[in-house]
């Protein structure tokens, strides 16, 4: 029987450093399965459609509202994000554990609907921090730079919804720290009830003996 995969939500400030620390996690860990999300929002260098994201139209992205097709979506910074629902749980019936990288209102969405779910914030040590960084990204204006600093401000105070909480200060150590969640989800009992029935047939194998 194939084991059935987890869903991980990571989630946090726009600046916070969530995809440089999973590009490390996804080149370590060969089980782990980046959930690509659909935005309406123009690509940045470097990323390509289908891998980094979808890329589609607003009229495109309004039907897939209407058809139900998002686990969760949201309107941020001007542009709609979404992650489709099919694309997660084929990942997770194939037995690959599925990482969402979404912001914190998409991430507040799918705690409704997938309670068995494990959450991690990533933070940045503190907002100046998170403004030099934005700064040093180099991809949006100093209003849009602000507009982010604002909406993080909003974002820190939702933290106590998330089971794990990284503080991004030194990469390195985000990323270990990432990687022992993983590890641990994996390992906790309700996720290990393929291996508990072998167990105890094993020891019920042993008693008839």
């Amino acid at each position: 029987m194939t084991r059935r995969g987890l869903l991980f939500v990571i989630s946090g400030p726009s600046g916070a450093g969530k995809g440089t620390i999973l590009d490390q996690v996804f080149r370590k860990n060969s089980n782990v399965r980046f959930s690509v999300s659909a935005t309406t929002r123009t690509p940045r260098p470097g990323e390509k459609d289908g891998e980094h994201y979808f890329f589609t139209s607003a009229e495109k992205f309004q039907d897939m509202i209407k058809d139900g097709a998002f686990l969760e979506w949201a309107r941020v910074h001007n542009a709609f994000y979404g992650t489709p629902a099919d694309f997660v749980d084929r990942t997770l019936a194939s037995g690959f554990d599925c990482l969402l990288d979404i912001d914190v209102q998409g991430a507040l969405q799918v705690m409704k609907k997938r309670s068995e779910a494990a959450y991690v914030f990533i933070a940045p040590p503190d907002l100046k921090e998170l403004r030099s960084r934005l700064l040093k990204r180099g991809t949006e204006n100093e209003a849009q730079i602000e507009e982010r600093v604002e909406t993080a401000k909003w974002e820190l105070t939702k933290i106590a919804e998330y089971d794990y909480l990284v503080i991004n200060d030194q990469l390195d150590e985000a990323v270990k720290q990432v990687e022992a969640i993983l590890q641990a989800e994996n390992c906790t009992v309700p996720n290990m009830g393929e291996e508990i029935k072998r167990l105890a047939g094993v020891s019920l194998s042993l008693g008839k003996e």
